[in-house]
């Protein structure tokens, strides 16, 4: 106070009252003592009391409890304090983000970054605030876009942008950004944080073209099976059908023995193609599962005689046991259940010289499941040694190299039995003791057929062999060879076969003439195989021609191959090598003689004996009832111009008529699907009428 007013102060009284005694008010802060001796702080006002010449008489001091202020003062200490320490604990966490983090107001101008944005950009914070958003990014408009539709729709994630640096660095980035509001929910501006994924995306297009890769090499894997198969299997089918051939002819014992060790050579390689396709598809997941009622009795009756020769050749003996507990009637896919059980049988008895060789199916005990049985295969061979068990599932594997040697095998139908046990849902195993043989089993997941029941109990007994039709076949092969097979398959037939070297050849064969039956190669010169099915099709169509029946022969035997022939417009599809009894039967099962005119009414009194599919034999006469039933339902949508209904109907049958054993009902139903879908009432009329007619004369017959 002294240096304040320049003037000696004495301490005490006199500096309490200094000022008042000058005229100006002051005010202390002090601290009073209570009776108690408590203390309390108290603000002081000094004012000096003058008399009428204005001379002092003396002063007052007016104290005032300061208590409660104190107390508010030092709590408003404490917040400023706490809002301090939040501010900063705030800033560090912004700081510390691995992103890059920035406010911008709602017109995109930056207010707030933090150092990894200073980073992202080589910009300072001083330089950033203030900045359009946009400025700081390869694609100007996107980036402002962005902002913008945070603003519309609240928040956006993984929005990509590039950030351009000052000195010219880019980096992909990913924003991730939500709109921000004050207290009373107004509208602030953006927050938005944005990632580095330059890492990321380099591996994203790394993994892209790894991807790339493997489809590329699984595509190559997969021409060069398909090329593999085809151009194995067309010799193949010259090797096996010669062979065949030869072994009708009259041959001396030592010839017989000679053509024996070639079939059995050629069998052995078919196997083989086959074991490696099989195993392709399904490490490839191409191998679709079939879903179908069989009975077991029948499945293992099958294959039982499909390896009882061999067997017996090596004086073993054969067992096929069912538990009296095991159902019969099953749902699943008969084709691969016997496919597996033949590889395990195949190399039991292989690798078995004495003893036997048994098949034991039994309900799974240990399941808590239904419906998953055990399927047992023992010998009494070799065995395994208990550090080979492990490696017997792999491919190219056998338990011993000298084994390989000495019995031969691939080692593939193990491998193969194992992928398909586990695609069918099951577990395969193997328990073996060398010289005392081994066991493999596996437990399948098999649904009762419910369907089953109703089939007749007594089966009906054979009717006689229809006579073989006089066909007029145009056979369509580009190879010699086959050509000369397939027509010595057909020598002793009454067929009458024309021949086409190409596509081309036989549209124009097709078109000039009358066949009942085409048989098709498929990879031909000029013009291949499928591209001349859809050429005769859309050709019968253009004329009112019912179908004929086309039987693609084709060495394409991979995933789709099938499925492509029949898009084409064949009828059926035979995989080569072709054996005689399977060709005949398919033309036998597919013959719809069309004809001539002199002879129809008298063919039309004449009844047509069928041999329908014995697994369907409870189900034929519904399926015959539903068809004159669409007879009725078709010639009411005629009368009202109701071709989709017709359509429907007729592609209906197309897909079912077969199945049954009824080819010449897919074929009727076909036309009459490219007729409605024609919308040619004439037409679809005279395939109703054609589908009556044959309604009223088929006849059943039974193997």
């Amino acid at each position: 106070m002294s240096i304040e007013l320049a003037t000696t102060i004495a301490p005490g009284f006199e500096a309490l009252v200094f000022k008042a005694s000058r005229g100006i008010e002051d005010i202390y802060q002090l601290t009073y003592f209570r009776k108690d001796a408590s203390r309390f702080p108290a603000v002081v006002s000094v004012t000096a009391l003058r008399d009428a010449q204005d001379a002092i008489i003396g002063y007052l001091l007016i104290g005032t409890d300061n208590t409660a202020r104190k107390l508010v003062e030092a709590e408003q200490k404490k917040l400023d304090q706490r809002l301090r320490d939040q501010q900063f604990y705030t800033r560090s966490l912004i700081e510390s983000n691995v992103d890059a983090l920035m406010t911008t107001d709602p017109s995109g101008i930056i207010t707030d970054v933090n150092k990894q944005m200073e980073a992202l950009t080589g910009c300072t914070r001083d330089e950033l605030i203030g900045a359009p958003f946009k400025s700081y990014f390869t694609d100007p408009e996107r980036a402002e876009a962005g902002i913008e539709l945070v603003l519309s729709e609240k928040k956006i994630t993984d929005y990509e942008l590039t950030a351009c640096a000052r000195d010219g660095k880019q980096t992909v980035v990913s924003y991730n950004a939500t709109t921000f509001y004050d207290r009373g929910r107004t509208l602030q501006g953006v927050f938005a944080a944005a990632r580095d994924i330059t890492e990321r995306k380099r591996v994203e297009v790394e993994l892209q073209q790894a991807k790339a890769a493997a489809e590329s090499a699984s595509q190559i894997k997969s021409d060069f099976l398909a090329s593999m198969s085809h151009d194995i299997r067309t010799p193949m089918n010259a090797i096996i059908g010669i062979a065949d051939l030869l072994a009708k002819t009259p041959l001396s014992p030592q010839q017989n023995k000679y053509v024996q060790i070639f079939r059995r050579a050629g069998d052995n390689l078919l196997h083989l193609i086959n074991d490696i396709l099989d195993l392709s598809k399904v490490e490839a997941s191409q191998l679709e599962l079939e879903r179908t009622g069989f009975s077991l009795n029948d499945l293992l009756e099958k294959v039982t005689e499909m390896v009882a020769l061999p067997a017996h050749e090596k004086g073993l003996a054969l067992v096929c046991e069912i538990a009296p507990k095991v159902p019969t009637e099953l749902v699943g896919d008969p084709t691969r259940l016997r496919q597996v059980l033949l590889n395990l049988l195949g190399n039991a008895i292989k690798f078995t010289e004495a003893g036997e060789v048994a098949l034991r199916v039994t309900p799974n005990a240990d399941s808590s499941v239904r419906g998953i049985l055990r399927f047992t295969i023992s010998d009494t061979g070799i065995g395994i040694p208990g550090e080979k068990l492990g490696a017997v599932f792999e491919r190219f594997t056998q338990a011993d190299s000298s084994t390989t040697r000495r019995y031969g095998g691939s080692g593939l139908g193990l491998t193969i039995s194992k992928r398909l046990v586990e695609l069918m849902g099951g577990h395969i195993w193997v328990e073996s003791k060398v010289g005392r043989g081994s066991v493999f089993s596996f437990d399948l997941p098999l649904e009762i057929w419910a369907g089953a029941g109703r089939r007749p109990a007594v089966p009906v007994g054979p009717g006689p062999e229809p006579a073989l039709p006089a066909l007029h076949i145009l056979l369509v092969e580009d190879s010699p060879d086959n050509r000369t097979i397939t027509l010595a398959y057909l020598h002793e037939t009454p067929y009458r076969v024309d021949i086409a070297e190409n596509g081309a050849i036989a549209c124009e064969k097709f078109t000039a003439g009358h066949y009942d039956l085409v048989l098709m190669d498929r990879q031909m010169p000029v013009m291949d195989g499928l591209t001349a099915t859809r050429a005769i099709r859309e050709w019968e169509q253009a004329h009112h021609r019912p179908p004929t029946p086309i039987i693609a022969l084709t060495a394409a035997a991979l995933k789709g191959d099938q499925e492509k022939c029949m898009a084409a417009g064949c009828t059926a599809y035979l995989t080569k090598p072709i054996k005689q009894e399977v060709l005949l039967q398919a033309i036998k099962d597919r013959s719809v003689i069309a004809l001539p005119s002199s002879k129809l009414e008298c063919s039309r009194r004449e009844p047509i004996l069928v041999r329908a599919n014995p697994k369907f034999a409870d189900l034929i006469p519904v399926f015959l009832r539903n068809r004159r039933q669409n007879v009725i339902a078709m010639q009411d949508a005629l009368d009202q111009g109701d071709f989709e209904t017709v359509a429907m109907m007729g592609h209906g049958m197309r897909g079912a008529g077969g199945s049954y054993g009824f080819q010449a009902i897919t074929d009727i139903g076909t036309a009459l699907e490219q007729a409605a879908e024609s919308a040619d009432s004439e037409a679809s009329r005279k395939w109703v009428g054609e589908l009556s007619s044959y309604l009223d004369r088929v006849e059943i017959i039974s193997d």
